[in-house]
């Protein structure tokens, strides 16, 4: 039954039917000097390498120290806002069934792909995971399902292997879906996705389930390893990616649902491009939609996962080959490397997306105010204009610009600090962890390099 549920979700979310606007759209074409920009960001990072290559052992693993904080709110009260999340949950979807066809007047998909993917999603970077308290299942399961073995036992090497498919299909359909944010197609989709983990939930176990298949749980838990703000059982803060340093490593399928993370972000914005339609024989000027290029899209998008797991592979062994004997083996430096590139990833979402924050963000607080489109004014806010103005303002822009170019920089610099402190505990001497980060150190240089262009890169998707 999940796989029928699974395949009709599929079947109906690859309908064609009419473009509509998408929250992941840039909003504007940069037209400035961007390679002084780029290069002194590169130039500024490459220099940050290099001293942190230099650091004392012990300042390294110094910088991550953690001041350790009181348990903030316990399991009966996360239960009391799962519910409720639940509650809202299904009054979004009921809206995005009867609520006005704009996506853009529609509180379901603002809220799905701004308020949630944009800004729920980044606040991660800052204040740890939030996910349990919103977590639509597990309100309702407590008050369901008793103590006792689940129906069926999930075995042990399936991992977070269904949570890396899921997230792999949340994305195709974001950034390959013609129109992602139409709200009855959301609505089906977003209720197929409920059903299928709660199902999930019953038939394996609902610990067991959130751990290997409900992927914004995976997801979640990995990107919070990076925020400074950590709350729950271990409650604590420090310097940004002090959970991730302190990490013994995740699983084999953890360290790639990392690298998925990172591969999915920089394909986002990568696919909209001049230079990637090109590549895929699409003038960026005739543009006919993303029904024209669906597959070229989701084949994009599995091959940048695919090459970005294999260079990271191939950096994480050479810098093994590199050190020599007494260091880790490669498959647990490889587990636990893959944690430096969260940073990376929230970066490149933070940057991506702020544009569209900052637009669509407006629309979100019309709609809620007029939740039908009706005319009303429920909260009081009065009329709601969005302002676009700014977009045409070149000293905004170019300030949009260096905030999405310094958002790049300082999440490689966490990430180089991260790898460094991570090689720093595995080799044993400075000599080694110094050579086993070298082609790690090289791949971030590029990513930063890629990640900056992308930002000034001209796009027609």
């Amino acid at each position: 039954m999940p796989g029928r549920l699974l395949a009709l979700c599929l079947a109906f979310g690859l309908m064609p039917c009419a473009a509509l606007a998408h929250a992941a759209e840039q909003g504007f074409v940069l037209l400035l000097p961007t390679d002084v920009y780029i290069t002194a960001g590169v130039s500024a990072f490459v220099l940050t390498v290099i001293l942190v290559a230099l650091m004392p052992a012990r300042a390294s693993l110094r910088l991550f120290r953690v001041t350790w904080l009181p348990r903030i709110g316990g399991g009966r009260l996360r239960l009391v806002t799962s519910l409720i999340a639940t509650v809202l949950f299904f009054a979004l979807v009921a809206i995005g069934l009867a609520g006005p066809y704009d996506p853009l007047s529609n509180l379901l998909p603002l809220t799905v792909w701004v308020v949630f993917w944009i800004g729920f999603l980044g606040l991660h970077a800052l204040v740890g995971n939030l996910w349990p308290w919103i977590d639509p299942w597990a309100g309702l399961c407590a008050l369901i399902f008793r103590d006792g073995a689940p129906p069926v036992r999930l075995p042990e090497w399936i991992g977070v292997w269904p949570a890396i498919l899921f997230f792999g299909l949340f994305v195709s359909f974001s950034i390959a879906d013609p129109v992602p944010m139409d709200p009855e197609r959301l609505s089906m989709m977003a209720l197929g996705y409920w059903g299928l983990t709660f199902a999930g939930m019953a038939l394996f176990g609902e610990d067991r389930w959130r751990r290997s298949g409900e992927f914004f749980s995976v997801l979640f838990y990995l990107l919070s390893l990076v925020s400074p703000l950590r709350l729950g059982a271990q409650a604590g803060l420090g310097f940004p990616g002090w959970a991730a340093v302190r990490s013994p490593g995740v699983s084999t399928g953890g360290a790639l649902f990392c690298l998925v993370i990172l591969g999915s972000g920089s394909f986002d914005g990568l696919n909209e491009t001049f230079w990637w339609l090109n590549r895929i024989g699409v003038n960026p000027l005739d543009f006919q939609g993303r029904s024209s290029i669906l597959w070229e899209t989701v084949g994009g998008f599995v091959g940048t996962i695919l090459l970005l797991i294999a260079v990271f592979y191939a950096c994480v062994l050479t810098g093994c080959r590199l050190a020599g004997d007494g260091g880790p083996s490669v498959r647990l430096a490889f587990r636990r490397l893959a944690l430096s590139t969260l940073p990376i990833a929230l970066g490149f979402h933070v940057a991506h997306y702020l544009t569209t924050g900052l637009i669509d963000g407006q629309y979100f607080v019309a709609a809620l105010t007029d939740p039908f489109a009706s005319g009303a004014d429920y909260l009081g806010f009065g009329e709601v204009r969005v302002y676009v103005g700014f977009l045409r303002d070149s000293d905004t822009v170019r300030l949009i610009w260096l905030g999405q170019a310094t958002v790049i920089v300082l999440a490689h610099v966490i990430a180089v600090l991260i790898a460094n402190a991570m090689a720093r505990d595995m080799f044993p001497t400075a000599g080694k962890a110094r050579r086993a980060e070298l082609p790690l150190s090289l791949f971030m240089v590029a990513y930063t390099l890629f990640g900056l262009w992308l930002l000034a890169a001209a796009r027609g998707a």
